[in-house]
């Protein structure tokens, strides 16, 4: 009967000592720390004669999930996707004044922490 008693502190302990330990594992990592698991697209958006085209719609659609992000190109034409997962493909495009550009893929082979990715429109959107 002593012998029990004396297991039940010890095997508490144990299981005191050791839960923390399950527990760590099962936290899902953040995003944008260590690693490489974060990247962003950032460029401008032109039109066919070179110049930049304020407020064009930028979309940016995840591979995976099939999520589609959207900027409005700034005065500059330019515009950026920060905080993108480097374990997805992405695909971009830029529409404006009734065109929009070729659809451009970013792959996950590509290593760069950010991708520079011009959009120039010169085509008719296809009609829905």
């Amino acid at each position: 009967m002593l012998l029990r008693v004396a297991a039940i502190p010890i095997t508490a302990g144990i299981l005191l000592f050791c839960a923390p330990l399950c527990f760590a594992q099962v936290q899902a990592p953040v995003v944008g720390q260590g690693g490489n698991t974060a990247r962003s697209i950032i460029g401008t958006v032109l039109n066919e004669s070179g110049a930049p085209i304020p407020g064009a719609h930028v979309l940016l659609k995840n591979g995976k999930s099939l999520q589609v992000r959207s900027f409005i190109a700034q005065q500059d034409g330019k515009y950026h996707f920060y905080g993108l997962s480097s374990d997805v493909n992405y695909e971009v495009r830029a529409q404006a004044n009734g065109k929009t550009s070729k659809t451009k893929n970013i792959s996950v082979f590509d290593s760069h922490k950010v991708i520079q990715v011009d959009l120039t429109v010169n085509k008719k959107k296809a009609e829905s």
